[in-house]
């Protein structure tokens, strides 16, 4: 494999790490140029084990002995060294955590494909746990309008934790394959089935076709608490999470099976949404 030192910031061939800083990030340049970063080896290491493929890395010559297994599987792809300062000046932070990579951006799934894998995973699970003619059971976690780029990847975390099958995004939902969202999710971003609907509300419906029961997390009226949803025992069940400050969409409210919340004590009236997912995610399991 060919290394490239680099000797200047200016260096045209690493445009991809240029003052990556997250205002960088939501101009939404990565989506248009089909590319994402990882940031840290772990990141990296898990979003090759998802069968993403690198574009080039970008790291410290003191790191070179650690990948050296990466380098060894792609030795196509160019990697950029340069000293701390230099590689400091050329991203807009210290890269303290190892290395990067420029990622090809996978194609996102279908609907359809994904629904289906979501359930034969959770079959597949549910036979090596459940007695024989026990329903198979699928949990998704649909985000609604979530801005915060540290909320879409702690969920991500626990979805992958605890064992939801896919995650959905709206149309308008904070990207999971920006760098914050990434390094929050620790890199379990990759591991969950994940894509962005494309018609919202409206794609509920294809869910319900495919036999979930649609619940929102919410504080409207004629909300049931969580524990009266676990009790009704739906095998096929998918959780929408709204933005912290207004919640649902009405639009989206009206054409939900159920509205569920989680009871809270001591004056409080909600919890941070990547907090409420979490005890969403585990109380549904």
């Amino acid at each position: 494999m060919t290394f490239h030192y680099l000797e200047s910031a200016d260096d045209p061939r690493v445009a991809d790490y240029t003052q990556l800083t997250d205002v960088h990030l939501r101009k939404l340049r990565e989506p248009e140029e089909g590319m994402y970063i990882a940031e840290s080896s772990r990141v990296l290491r898990r979003a090759l084990a998802a069968g993403h493929r690198p574009r080039s890395f970008f790291l410290a010559e003191k790191w070179l002995a650690d990948l050296d297994d990466v380098f060894q599987q792609f030795p196509e792809v160019p990697a950029y060294i340069g000293t701390a300062s230099l590689l400091e000046e050329i991203t807009g932070f210290h890269l303290h955590r190892g290395a990067m990579a420029a990622m090809h951006r996978p194609a996102p799934l279908p609907l359809g494909d994904l629904l289906a894998g979501a359930q034969r995973v959770a079959g597949l699970e549910d036979d090596s746990s459940r007695s024989k003619g026990a329903p198979h059971r699928s949990r998704i976690a649909i985000l609604e309008d979530l801005t915060d780029h540290t909320n879409v990847g702690a969920i991500f975390r626990s979805a992958a934790a605890i064992g939801v099958d896919a995650v959905l995004v709206s149309p308008q939902c904070a990207d999971p394959l920006y760098r914050r969202s990434i390094r929050v999710s620790m890199g379990t971003v990759f591991q969950v089935p994940w894509t962005r609907i494309e018609s919202w509300p409206g794609d509920l419906e294809v869910l319900k076709e495919a036999g979930y029961l649609v619940a929102g997390m919410s504080l409207g009226e004629g909300a049931i608490t969580l524990d009266e949803l676990v009790a009704q025992d739906h095998p096929n069940l998918a959780l929408v999470f709204g933005t912290e400050g207004e919640g649902l969409r009405p639009e989206t409210d009206q054409v939900l099976d159920a509205r569920v919340t989680i009871p809270m004590m001591n004056g409080v009236d909600s919890l941070n949404v990547a907090a409420s997912s979490a005890v969403a995610f585990y109380a549904t399991r």
